[in-house]
């Protein structure tokens, strides 16, 4: 029996559900006239920029795709998972308490890179009002900008400033990769204020591609979070988190079955490399590392789920995935009760609570 509050560390916010007027309403007076807005056509709503189109807007229907609320019995309108009110009300069906949300701008095909940012500072800000209907439940990341680190940073520092508890940076969006020395800013920004970055999977493969209708799709999505594998190798063996002992890094919807192979062999090779390295030698074994700074989301994973102990329960986030088709909603409390049968209470509460609500400041869960 589930006797705690619930927290779910990955849940989303997806482009087609934000507000038609988000931009225009937001965007300094020089850019609205350019602000990204829906328009209608014969083959639906889409969201439009400088007359092209970034992605689809407002419902879904006819795409073969099952939200999480419609298994509920709620239609969709294309504005659920925005409206904070009926995403409560889902929240409290669920029996979930609070959320961490991701969000999608970060992806936005805009060429005019001042517009992509003045959009990213704008979707941030409406972020913020949107949490601002339930602090303590809602708790909507900011998207920092990816085509320079050094904008990164500067809207890192807004950010914080501002009072969002997380923020997300598109790895696989950069031609900067994370290694670079240009993300050290960033690193420092994060770390002094205590703002958590997140990696989100999607992107990084090289063999197969998000292609509907054909049997790549499958390969695609089972591939994906295996992806995250590099950038988890690439900030703990470059010194980025050594050198920023602050800095948290979440690296979300990964799944965990795999960790406890990676961090042991992250282990051999530091055995067998590092005393080699001339650019940058770890003081610190990568699992030490991992078990200071990182942490990783999960939902369903039976496979992962007994090996817990060997990654670290203090490390590990359950997510329920909402609005996904394949969120655990509304049935995210009997997969708790599941965690807790399987591993134990103290360590169910550390996995579905403590954790997430330490790491984002969601004192009212604990």
């Amino acid at each position: 029996m589930t006797d705690h509050k619930i927290v779910s560390a990955d849940d989303h916010m997806d482009l087609h559900v934000l507000p038609p007027d988000l931009f225009e309403r937001r965007l300094p007076r020089e850019w609205r006239e350019r602000a990204p807005r829906v328009e209608t056509n014969d083959r639906g709503m889409f969201w439009t920029v400088d007359g092209k189109v970034m992605g689809s807007a407002g419902p879904q229907k006819g795409m073969g795709i099952v939200w999480a609320f419609e298994k509920a019995g709620f239609e969709d309108d294309g504005e659920r998972p925005a409206d904070p009110v009926r995403r409560l009300q889902d929240m409290d069906l669920d029996g979930v308490h609070a959320q961490v949300i991701y969000g999608s701008p970060g992806g936005l095909p805009i060429a005019d890179l001042e517009l992509k940012d003045a959009c990213t500072r704008a979707y941030n800000d409406w972020a913020l009002e949107f949490n601002s209907a339930d602090p303590e439940r809602l708790c909507l990341l900011a998207y920092l900008p990816t085509h320079s680190p050094e904008a990164a940073a500067t809207e890192a520092e807004r950010v914080a400033r501002n009072g969002h508890r997380g923020a997300v940076i598109g790895v696989f969006e950069s031609g900067v990769p994370v290694y670079d020395a240009a993300w050290e800013p960033l690193w420092a920004i994060a770390g002094e204020a205590g703002l958590p970055l997140s990696f989100h999977f999607g992107g990084g493969t090289n063999l197969v591609h998000a292609r509907p209708n054909s049997w790549m799709m499958a390969a695609y999505v089972s591939a994906l979070p295996l992806q995250l594998d590099e950038c988890m190798a690439a900030m703990i063996f470059c010194g980025a988190l050594e050198r920023h002992p602050g800095l948290r890094l979440v690296v979300a919807e990964c799944g965990i079955g795999w960790l406890p192979y990676f961090l042991w062999r992250m282990d051999l090779m530091f055995d067998t490399y590092n005393h080699q390295t001339r650019d940058y030698a770890l003081k610190s074994k990568p699992s030490e590392i991992f078990a200071n700074q990182v942490y990783v989301t999960f939902q369903e994973d039976p496979v992962g789920v007994p090996l817990i102990g060997q990654i670290g329960a203090d490390n590990v986030m359950w997510a329920s995935d909402y609005p996904h088709p394949n969120s655990t909603f509304p049935d995210s409390k009997r997969e708790v009760e599941n965690l807790i049968a399987a591993c134990g209470p103290e360590t169910a509460r550390k996995l579905t609570r403590d954790n997430a609500a330490r790491l984002y400041g969601l004192s009212a869960a604990l």
